[in-house]
């Protein structure tokens, strides 16, 4: 058994070439989520300040039933998104101190995914409630599901590739290669 720096190979915590034990690992990988989180938390305080203020618009007394419910619906998305987004803040809150930062880091991670599913959710409803009153209803429709597939390719389908791309040996894996 060799040793490094005071670490033993069997602390390595995978083979990406890093010297780190699994503690390092947690904190390099909490230190990531929180630059994630600060981007998908800001965006989805703005979106659902804005949808709060939507009711006290003239214009909100003049909604239908059914864009009230949708108008709702969205408002809830958008509340359960900023939750599932925040949620990592309280686990590292409550956790901290008590040895459990890479359970914790699991558990912030799943959800944070969540709070990316909500996202798209709220993203995809705020759409439709707004582009309802620009053009028609099937139009609306069309463009939001436009939307939902280009956020889908976006934020999971492009990662889900590189990911596989990587484990099949598609990608380089010394670094990235910029155009």
């Amino acid at each position: 058994m060799a040793s490094t720096g005071g670490r033993r190979d069997s602390d390595r915590t995978d083979d990406s070439g890093r010297d780190e034990t699994g503690e390092e690992r947690a904190d390099r990988l909490w230190g990531e989520l929180l630059q994630e989180l600060r981007v998908a938390q800001t965006g989805v305080q703005i979106l659902f300040g804005f949808l709060l203020t939507v009711v006290f618009q003239a214009r909100f007394s003049a909604l239908s039933g059914s864009e009230r419910v949708l108008y709702t619906v969205t408002v809830m998305l958008g509340a359960s998104a900023v939750g599932a987004l925040i949620g990592p803040v309280t686990f590292h809150r409550l956790l901290t101190g008590r040895r459990l930062k890479p359970q914790m880091v699991v558990w912030a991670s799943r959800l944070t995914l969540v709070g990316l599913v909500l996202l798209l959710c709220t993203m995809a409803s705020s759409l439709l409630l707004v582009l309802r009153v620009v053009v028609d209803d099937t139009i609306a429709a069309w463009l939001v599901g436009v939307m939902v597939m280009w956020f889908v390719l976006c934020w999971f389908a492009f990662p889900v590739f590189a990911r596989h791309a990587a484990r099949t040996g598609g990608a380089r894996r010394d670094g990235p290669s910029v155009p």
